[in-house]
């Protein structure tokens, strides 16, 4: 068993607009997420199923061709290796769950995201 607090887990700023907390296992990587007003996700795609959750604010995530906008309370799934974005339409936070875990993330190879 592993136990964590939140509180207790420096956020990684990874860019001025884009802030994370994660938590990585044996198959799942559960992120907290922080996104300012004019956040881009640049495209990418992985080879983990993704659900994104927003609490408050609203990303605009265009998935595999369409467009949507979530808004906080709702929640949209990616498929594996769909090429996807999001920008930030508003302040917003999250919860973002993979699976497989997202081994970019947790070695820092990430480069998609730390474009400016």
């Amino acid at each position: 068993m592993d136990h964590y607090k939140l509180r207790d887990i420096e956020e990684e700023w990874v860019t001025p607009l884009f802030g994370r907390r994660f938590f990585t296992g044996e198959h799942v990587t559960f992120a907290f997420l922080t996104l300012k007003t004019g956040c881009v996700v640049p495209e990418h795609s992985h080879e983990s199923e993704q659900f994104s959750y927003i609490a408050t604010g609203a990303l605009r995530f265009t998935i595999g061709g369409e467009t949507v906008t979530v808004r906080g309370g709702e929640m949209v799934r990616i498929p594996p290796f769909v090429p996807h974005s999001a920008v930030a339409i508003e302040d917003t936070t999250g919860i973002d769950v993979f699976s497989p875990i997202r081994k970019d993330w947790a070695e820092g190879s990430d480069d998609y995201l730390r474009k400016r």
